[in-house]
C-alpha cells in the first residue's frame, strides 16, 4: 500500500506570501493533482510531462474566469520551481485562455 502524495509537503519549499496565498497554491495544486491523476494517472509532479501540465491550463480550466487562470498559472510556476523545470517549461507553457 502506498501514501498519497503529500502536496503541501512539496511545495513548502517555494511557498512565500500570506498564510492565505499559501494555502491557496497548496489547495490548486492539489486539484490540479486530482484532474491530472483521473485523465492521465499520474500521481505526482514527478511524473508530469509537460503536456499533462498544458493539458490542465488549456481544457480543464477553460470554463474558469481569467483571474482563476491566472492563479493557476502562478501555482504551476511554483510547481515548476520545486521540480528544477521552471527554465525549461515555463516559457512552453499553453495559452490558459
Amino acid at each position: 500500500m502506498t501514501n498519497p502524495f503529500d502536496m503541501e509537503l512539496f511545495l513548502c519549499g517555494v511557498l512565500n506570501g500570506s498564510h492565505a496565498t499559501r494555502q491557496r497554491h497548496i489547495k490548486q495544486a492539489q486539484i490540479m493533482q486530482v484532474a491530472i491523476k483521473q485523465r492521465w494517472k499520474r500521481n505526482n509532479p514527478w511524473s508530469w510531462q509537460l503536456k499533462h501540465v498544458n493539458w490542465f491550463l488549456r481544457y480543464h480550466l477553460k470554463d474558469h474566469a481569467n483571474v482563476s487562470r491566472y492563479r493557476y498559472r502562478q501555482s504551476v510556476l511554483l510547481i515548476l520551481r520545486r521540480l528544477g523545470r521552471e527554465e525549461t517549461w515555463s516559457h512552453r507553457l499553453g495559452d490558459s485562455r
